[in-house]
């Protein structure tokens, strides 16, 4: 590979992950002369967002070629990195996904990652994720795909069972966990070092250490939790006091993967605030369109890791890379090697490499194993088309506790999500 790259963004209409990615790539000196091609169904979203990434690139020096088409297969041809954040009709089958559950007596918190909605969130997703990357088989077979898209889990399993292409996600849950460590011991997010490996958005914080002297920040968390505010992170921090360390990312997260998630709250995303706040993004876009200055928050790194990901790669840095969903193959010795796990890689010239941190406190590791099983479980169900496997994937979840429910609430987001499930294999 070459010190420059061809980035192909599938879903760049995306107008926050969109910008995130604008504020990280086209401000790194590590991606200069490399070339971004934006793509997305859209049109009018689409043209918005490169409007808005000439605008950043210019800012930043213009030194990005910024390229854009709504037709994929062209883009991809001489990719070396292929960044999707794709989504079908994503708020209102996101609240169907919570809310027939909950008709049905189902207790859940987000319906995304785990439970009825995690399921069919894989059941119409993955056959989306699958037709871009036999794109990227075909075209640019060597190059990574970085998934943003939920559920990251049970994508990157699938990837890593039935695709050849590398591939790995990348999510940011981790820095949440660290900002809630930092909030109980009184101290900035970047005091505290952090090493974890798990599941997404179901990760053990093996290690939380002061990043100059090595000194070990989990004596003080364990003298601090019990004397915080009660009200906060409920859920986390009882099964923190109960198995020693604190689990990725927050109450709801997490809570999609437990029978007992609900404790931290059942209230579901808030999607009227997500409208409100696209809407107030989209305002702020225009402005600038128009020739309005960036607000100072735009002109700073967001936060994902992608860039950095790529930098490691371009440059040979050997770069860790706090968090990264890779199919696990021993990464995680005890948990099953035919699954998606969440851990620090290296990145560098040779690629993507995992970091092994032995295996996890066995009592965690069975809890996390639960998941495991039902995350296999949807993902062939998701690939086969199959409504009897997806009945079974919903029968062995920790969320579903009825038959009758199970049965029910199947048939109905089956028929909502009909026109989108089909066999990827």
């Amino acid at each position: 590979m070459t010190n420059t790259a061809k980035i192909v963004f599938i879903g760049a209409g995306s107008q926050w992950f969109g910008l995130s990615m604008f504020r990280d790539i086209l401000s790194a000196d590590e991606m200069r002369g490399s070339t971004l091609t934006l793509v997305d169904t859209n049109p009018a979203a689409l043209e918005r967002m490169v409007g808005l990434a000439h605008r950043l690139n210019a800012h930043h020096g213009g030194h990005v070629r910024i390229e854009h088409t709504t037709e994929r297969r062209a883009a991809l041809d001489g990719a070396d990195f292929v960044l999707s954040s794709v989504a079908i009709d994503r708020n209102r089958l996101w609240r169907l996904d919570f809310e027939i559950p909950k008709k049905h007596g189902i207790r859940h918190t987000l319906g995304e990652n785990g439970g009825p909605g995690g399921l069919f969130f894989t059941m119409r997703t993955l056959p989306l994720v699958f037709d871009i990357v036999r794109d990227v088989e075909a075209i640019c077979p060597k190059a990574l795909f970085i998934n943003f898209s939920n559920p990251e889990s049970r994508i990157v399993l699938a990837l890593g069972k039935y695709s050849p292409v590398r591939a790995i996600g990348q999510c940011h849950g981790i820095l949440m966990a660290r900002e809630d460590m930092a909030h109980i011991l009184g101290r900035k997010p970047e005091e505290l070092d952090v090493w974890a490996a798990g599941l997404n958005h179901f990760q053990c914080v093996t290690d939380v250490r002061d990043p100059v002297t090595g000194a070990d920040f989990y004596p003080a968390l364990r003298e601090a939790e019990p004397g915080f505010d009660p009200a906060f992170r409920p859920l986390t921090r009882r099964l923190f006091q109960a198995f020693g360390r604190w689990l990725t990312c927050s109450d709801d997260h997490m809570g999609e993967y437990v029978a007992y998630g609900y404790e931290g709250g059942e209230h579901g995303y808030d999607y009227d605030w997500d409208e409100r706040n696209r809407a107030e993004l989209q305002g702020h876009i225009d402005s600038i369109l128009a020739g309005g200055p960036f607000p100072d928050w735009m002109l700073t790194p967001s936060g994902e890791s992608a860039a950095a990901l790529m930098g490691g790669m371009l440059h040979n840095r050997r770069r860790v890379i706090p968090s990264a969903i890779v199919y696990n193959q021993g990464a995680i010795p005890n948990l099953p090697a035919d699954l998606a796990v969440e851990v620090p890689v290296v990145a560098d010239a040779a690629g993507i490499h995992p970091v092994s941190m032995g295996p996890l406190p066995d009592p965690i590791a069975k809890l996390m194993s639960m998941q495991a099983n039902v995350q296999q479980l949807a993902v062939e169900a998701a690939v086969h088309a199959s409504k009897e496997l997806a009945l079974q994937a919903l029968l062995i979840d920790p969320v579903v506790n009825s038959t009758t429910a199970a049965v029910a609430l199947l048939d109905e987001l089956w028929e909502v999500n009909k026109g989108y499930i089909r066999g990827c294999v």
